[in-house]
């Protein structure tokens, strides 16, 4: 099969076009035939030699795809060969095929392209634990999501926002704090221009923070945050240390949480996935939700989507295109 190795650690050059084995799916895996995968920002970290694969996945890139399933390893029920799924991936998602836990595989939503599709789990699965299962968000409470453009950020506001809450969001140009605002959040702010914590105090303070920045950002979320509020952190692209208030922590009655999907064990990702299925899968089917799509990229030009992921212009998410 075809595929795209990281050939060393580096820049976008260094993913290069090989020729693979198929892999063979062992118990609870399926193989899957991807037409098409997600580029996400752990793949840019693991190309750089800064996000190892965990012990037993694949060493090539790709944390999500969708295709059909062309293979059913032992002790694999509910999945029938030729079935379009989209997946979650342990890794492995830059080649023509792919293995995936048959836990972590969901059906295409109705009336949705394999293209669309593929752009689904890595972010999906991504905002569902962090917001809504350990960031406790419910209707009617002020969210705020840094990166708003980003595949992360577009797919929060249409959760958030669908599910009741009031969202803001920070963007990098006033363009896309404008395009935050089309999907549902009632405030984008231009984090070059404006003051995301004075914006947030005279609404109230947020009661969730969804923050990919880390760094100086976390002196400036616990500023925004309401009384009993929770700041997640799930990335920190600015540096993964700052100064804390704990005062203002004791204060407030605050919660700093925040999680990796990646390492997480395949039971854990699996109730992620039954959850999504239950109460997330029914708002795509509806169209209440879609994934904002940036970019298409054919799988020879994984270097290009890369360049794209790491310009700081994409608006939603780049897949590349494999069948």
């Amino acid at each position: 099969m075809r595929a795209v190795e990281i050939s060393r650690p580096g820049g976008p050059e260094v993913l290069t076009l090989a020729d693979r084995p198929l892999p063979e799916p062992g118990h609870g895996e399926v193989r899957l035939r991807l037409a098409y995968a997600g580029v996400n920002r752990p793949d840019a970290l693991q190309r750089a030699g800064s996000y190892a694969p965990p012990p037993g996945a694949s060493d090539l890139p790709g944390l999500e795809g969708a295709g059909t399933v062309d293979a059913l390893g032992p002790g694999v029920t509910g999945l029938a060969l030729g079935e379009e799924v989209c997946a979650l991936l342990p890794g492995g998602g830059y080649a023509e095929y792919a293995l995936a836990p048959a836990a972590h595989c969901l059906p295409v939503p109705s009336g949705m392209a394999l293209r669309e599709a593929a752009a689904l789990p890595e972010t999906f699965f991504t905002v569902w634990s962090n917001v809504f299962l350990r960031g406790h968000l419910t209707g009617g409470e002020r969210f705020l999501v840094h990166g708003g453009a980003s595949g992360i950020g577009t797919t929060a506001i249409q959760l958030a926002h669908a599910l009741g809450a009031r969202v803001w969001a920070t963007a990098g140009s006033p363009e896309r704090a404008r395009a935050c605002e089309s999907l549902g959040a009632e405030r984008g702010i231009d984090r070059h221009a404006e003051d995301f914590v004075a914006i947030l105090q005279e609404a109230g303070g947020a009661d969730v923070i969804l923050d990919m920045v880390g760094g100086p950002y976390l002196p400036r979320n616990i500023e925004a945050l309401a009384p009993d509020g929770r700041l997640v952190q799930i990335a920190f692209l600015q540096g993964p240390k700052a100064e804390l208030d704990l005062n203002a922590v004791m204060r407030k009655r605050l919660t700093v949480t925040g999680s990796t999907l990646r390492p997480q064990t395949v039971a854990q990702k699996a109730r992620i996935a039954d959850s999504l299925r239950r109460d997330v899968w029914p708002l795509l089917a509806q169209g209440r939700v879609r994934p904002v799509m940036d970019r298409e990229f054919p799988l020879e030009e994984a270097a290009q989507a890369h360049a794209r992921l790491e310009s700081n212009e994409v608006l939603g998410k780049i897949v590349l295109r494999i069948a």
